[in-house]
């Protein structure tokens, strides 16, 4: 039987061209990477800070390394990458601004997906109830969550625009769908397409 992708992945498979080379950063489990090997036949390397979780990647078969992506990513030249993946990592990273710009040092392209902390049910855990919200894309309570960093999309689309990093493209989604009304509002979860403006 088929495990079923993850909708995240999916756009992910979508957007990646067949044969490309990919740097997954905060590669989790391996999971993603194995999709593209196998649907897209992507050359790709992952890079993760959790031993249990690089333990998982070598038992799917993909190549990853020990390395915390704070600190940048010295063992890379420029353009060395057709994509740079941060899928769902950015908001756990201590740097986000350095990570950022590293991958656009390495990658001609840069997929960037992180919830959106203007989600309608975050601002009324927020503005109602007056406690850390808790969804579907922010699990945990806030004493567990790894999460470092909470921002929106309108957030993220400042930072960019202060950075003078190029927005390809935009999608606003929740657990399956696409949103494309006031996704700052409406879209649990949001994935960029990013690159250097030249």
């Amino acid at each position: 039987m088929t495990k079923e992708i993850s909708f995240d992945h999916s756009l992910i498979v979508e957007i990646i061209e067949e044969g490309s080379k990919i740097l997954d950063l905060g590669c989790g489990n391996g999971e993603l990477l194995r999709i593209l090997m196998d649907k897209k036949k992507v050359k790709g390397v992952g890079i993760e800070n959790d031993e249990e979780m690089i333990y998982a990647c070598v038992k799917k078969g993909v190549t990853v390394e020990h390395f915390d992506i704070d600190e940048g990513l010295p063992d890379f030249p420029d353009d060395f990458f057709d994509y740079v993946i941060l899928n769902f990592t950015l908001q756990e990273t201590k740097k986000p601004k350095k990570v950022i710009k590293e991958a656009l040092r390495v990658g001609r392209k840069v997929i960037v997906s992180f919830p959106n902390f203007a989600y309608y049910p975050v601002r009324f855990y927020i503005g109602f109830l007056g406690k850390t919200p808790q969804t579907k894309a922010l699990p945990y309570r806030w004493d567990e969550t790894p999460n470092l960093h909470y921002f929106t999309i309108k957030d993220f689309i400042e930072f960019c625009s202060r950075e003078r990093i190029k927005i390809v493209s935009f999608i606003g989604f929740t657990e399956n769908k696409k949103v494309n009304y006031l996704p700052n509002i409406f879209a649990e979860k949001a994935m960029f397409i990013l690159e250097r403006i030249n």
